[in-house]
């Protein structure tokens, strides 16, 4: 591959996913969550599945303790996310998504689900299936971060 067929595929996939990110915080904004960034639904990703440290969540975003918990300051005060005992570390502290923060990314998957129904309009489905399978490959596990 040529340098500039290389460059071409880069610009592509940043565009593509710079574009589904702003289309998925203008759908959670449409549903009433317009007190957020993008940073903060990169976030909530991390504390979805049961909730994360300070530090898993600096891990997880590529950012610094002071950072993630800054954030996490913003997000409780918010009221989308609570701090609790860790269950596994008595120092720590497990910050989880309260039901306002379980609503939001409700609101963020539903916008994901119109933007990728766009895409399988352009696309079809099979061709949609196939760039999911494909870029699956290339990244399979993320990771899931704001480029800031």
């Amino acid at each position: 591959m040529q340098n500039s067929d290389a460059m071409a595929l880069s610009a592509a996939l940043l565009a593509a996913a710079g574009d589904l990110t702003q289309r998925i915080h203008e759908g959670v904004v449409a549903r009433g969550f317009a007190d957020l960034r993008p940073a903060h639904g990169f976030a909530f990703v991390r504390l979805a599945p049961g909730g994360a440290s300070v530090t898993e969540l600096a891990a997880h975003l590529g950012v610094t303790k002071q950072a993630a918990s800054q954030l996490v300051d913003e997000v409780v005060r918010k009221g989308y996310a609570e701090r609790r005992p860790h269950p596994g570390d008595a120092r720590a502290r497990l910050v989880v998504l309260t039901e306002r923060g379980r609503a939001c990314t409700r609101a963020a998957e539903e916008a994901a689900a119109e933007v990728v129904e766009g895409w399988a309009e352009l696309l079809g489905e099979r061709e949609l299936h196939v760039l999911r399978d494909v870029l699956t490959r290339i990244a399979p596990y993320g990771p899931v971060r704001p480029a800031w």
